[in-house]
């Protein structure tokens, strides 16, 4: 999937112009409006974009992608750049690196927001992840950090979406590296409409729909809420198991050093406490050298720990931050297009009211005022229908990729035994290898004791 086609932006291959003031700009990449398209048979359409998102044969609602293929589109890296100025971090700028454009650019905080205004603003009935907030006055840096790690998500998350990376938005934000690139998103989105105005299917949305849309919704919207709140909880307990694995990497690395402390004692231990034993100065050497065992269990720990952030916790992240998208998506559709439909059916029938009861009062045909008015009102009405329907066509595919990232949960279970079995593997051999080491702890010229045995050692006879 990351190469031929993936590769090229829609536009340059073959793409037409969307309107003759927008033929001078040389990234104008969008589809021509449906107002200015024919309305052939389905049979008859032939897409002049053979980059855009490809769909199925059959019916167009239907999305046929695996996670493999949306992973493999693209992986960006959001790497933190600090720029000092004087004592104090002033500003935070990140490196973004794509796989897919092998590019390297430089973005600051309000680059993305730019993006994600532009992508709000093209792709509005579309699942767009939500920003981490801004800095905050006094933002330390496990702020800063974890709001790289949110950065990072979200461009992940837009970068393998299918009409967002089709989209020369995309492009320019992860290789335009010229020195305003706020300026040149905004340039890219003039004259060019949302997704509704150049989806060429978007009028015949409707058409497409199963006639039990809205209960598939409703049940729809039920589901993820479900899933969403559940894997909260997974992500929370993840994120303690990780913590704990970190703090008892701190805690081992403390006890060796305190061991290692108490074994470089330099106090003289008086002649009536030592007895002219030799036992104490023995103990000291062998508690001196356990420290780099422990060193190395608390290395061990540490890894575990920050291997379990990164494949598990964050994975995790992910994969609920799709689903808040899709979450904001149904805020979207019923806040926006469906309030919006319900508020223009009844201006438009107040105003009818209205109209007819002039009407009878008058006993005059309508005015040109009047009818030029009632048209425009009921195209408005109209417009708002196919956009409603074209909002639930869109809710359904993006319902279909919230379910295509749903295999992801066994990566992430995968991710959390394997690294609980190696780092119990490793951290097993370091204690095997301390175990001898505590002989001379109990051994010394005059001293019968022996250590402690382990339960694996059996019981000791008596």
């Amino acid at each position: 999937m990351t190469g031929g086609v993936m590769d090229r932006l829609p536009g340059e291959a073959g793409a037409a112009p969307v309107a003759a003031a927008a033929e001078a700009e040389a990234d104008e990449e969008a589809d021509p409006p449906a107002a200015d398209l024919p309305t052939p048979q389905v049979s008859e359409r032939r897409d002049p974009h053979p980059t855009r998102m490809q769909m199925p044969q059959g019916n167009p609602l239907l999305l046929s992608y695996t996670l493999q293929e949306l992973l493999a589109r693209d992986t960006v890296q959001v790497e933190l750049i600090p720029e000092k100025k004087g004592l104090f971090l002033k500003h935070v700028e990140y490196e973004v690196s794509s796989q897919r454009f092998k590019s390297s650019v430089y973005r600051r905080y309000n680059d993305f927001v730019v993006f994600h205004e532009m992508l709000l603003q093209k792709f509005p009935y579309r699942m767009v992840p939500a920003l981490p907030p801004k800095r905050v006055l006094g933002a330390d840096r496990e702020f800063i950090e974890a709001r790289r790690r949110a950065l990072r998500r979200f461009i992940n998350l837009v970068a393998r979406h299918p009409p967002f990376s089709e989209d020369v938005a995309l492009r320019l934000f992860l290789s335009f590296s010229g020195p305003d690139v706020q300026n040149k998103l905004k340039e890219s989105a003039q004259c060019v409409g949302d997704e509704f105005l150049n989806c060429k299917l978007a009028p015949r949305a409707k058409d497409f729909l199963p006639a039990d849309i809205q209960t598939q919704f409703a049940v729809s919207r039920e589901l993820i809420r479900n899933v969403y709140n559940s894997f909260h909880k997974l992500r929370d307990r993840a994120e303690r198991i990780a913590s704990r694995a970190i703090d008892n990497a701190a805690d081992l690395l403390i006890f060796g050093k305190e061991l290692s402390a108490l074994g470089s004692d330099t106090t003289p231990l008086p002649s009536w406490a030592s007895l002219n034993s030799s036992t104490w100065g023995s103990l000291k050497q062998a508690l001196k050298g356990l420290s780099v065992e422990f060193a190395l269990l608390a290395d061990k720990a540490a890894q575990q720990g920050k291997q379990e952030e990164n494949d598990v916790v964050e994975k995790l992240n992910l994969f609920l931050d799709l689903l808040q998208s899709y979450k904001d998506l149904c805020e979207r559709h019923e806040k926006g297009v469906l309030h919006k439909h319900q508020r223009a059916l009844h201006k438009y029938s107040l105003m009818k009211r209205q109209m007819m009861s002039a009407a009878v009062q008058s006993r005059e045909p309508d005015s040109v005022e009047q009818l030029e008015s009632r048209i425009v009102e009921e195209n408005a009405i109209q417009t708002m229908e196919l956009r409603s329907y074209f909002s639930l066509y869109c809710l359904h595919q993006e319902m279909q990729l919230v379910h295509v990232y749903l295999p992801l949960t066994s990566h992430i279970l995968g991710a959390f035994v394997n690294s609980q079995i190696q780092g119990h593997k490793e951290m097993s051999k370091v204690w095997n290898d301390l175990k001898p080491k505590l002989s001379f702890l109990f051994a010394g010229p005059n001293s019968s004791l022996t250590p402690p045995r382990s339960p694996r050692d059996g019981v000791s006879p008596h």
